[in-house]
């Protein structure tokens, strides 16, 4: 084993998703709809295409079939919307760390690992963009540079729990299922990835001490 795959959203970055959602969608609808989008509708759309992405067959990319579904909601003409969407997470995503969380573990995980020479990866379920994801990481106290790949809406064509998000993470990174061990905190969006050969951990608010015990027994490489 030399890579370990981890979720963020509640392993890496502890967080109520369903606070965290909600107040995400209230930052997303006051922040567009002065351009015209009635906020009870555009959250609606936003949803659908966040569906769109859960269900993608890896035709295109989530970013592409988010922004198709939008489209198809809003009219062609709204796919000019993405740089209002882009101006929201440069300026105002980052205040909605405050409804995360964060605590020392993560920057112990990856800095132990990264002393023994491990791989990271960052298997986040991909329904955002790489700005939104970043910002998270920086939340949880780490940063974008520890990991050698971080999946967001832009390079996945799949999303979790579709085994084919795992293969094509597994297979960008040129990584063999018994390379990997995967920690995550979602029972089945996470372990799922045992169908697949990969050694698993499932992280809980009580287990955090369990895990940084096993990374710490770990051998250097």
């Amino acid at each position: 084993m030399n890579t370990v795959i981890f979720d963020l959203d509640g392993t890496l970055l502890p967080m109520d998703q369903d606070l965290f959602l909600n107040n995400y969608f209230k930052a997303l609808a006051k922040s567009v709809s002065p351009y015209g989008y009635e906020p009870e509708f555009l959250i609606k759309s936003v949803l659908q295409g966040t569906k769109a992405m859960l269900m993608n067959n890896g035709i295109k990319s989530n970013e592409e079939i988010f922004w198709d579904t939008f489209a198809s909601i809003h009219g062609e003409e709204s796919r000019d919307s993405i740089r209002i969407f882009e101006e929201f997470y440069e300026n105002e995503f980052d205040k909605l760390k405050e409804y995360t969380s964060p605590s020392s573990y993560a920057k112990e995980y990856v800095e132990i690992l990264k002393k023994k020479n491990y791989k990271l990866i960052l298997a986040t379920n991909p329904l955002f963009p790489k700005i939104a994801t970043h910002f998270r990481i920086q939340w949880a106290g780490i940063k974008p540079e520890d990991f050698s790949y971080i999946t967001t809406y832009e390079n996945s064509s799949f999303s979790k729990p579709n085994l084919d998000y795992y293969r094509e993470v597994l297979r960008k990174n040129d990584k063999k299922p018994e390379e990997c061990f995967m920690v995550g905190n979602d029972p089945v969006e996470d372990m799922v990835i045992e169908e697949l050969g990969v050694s698993t951990f499932l992280l809980t608010k009580d287990n955090s001490n369990d895990l940084l015990k096993i990374i710490e027994d770990l051998p250097k490489i």
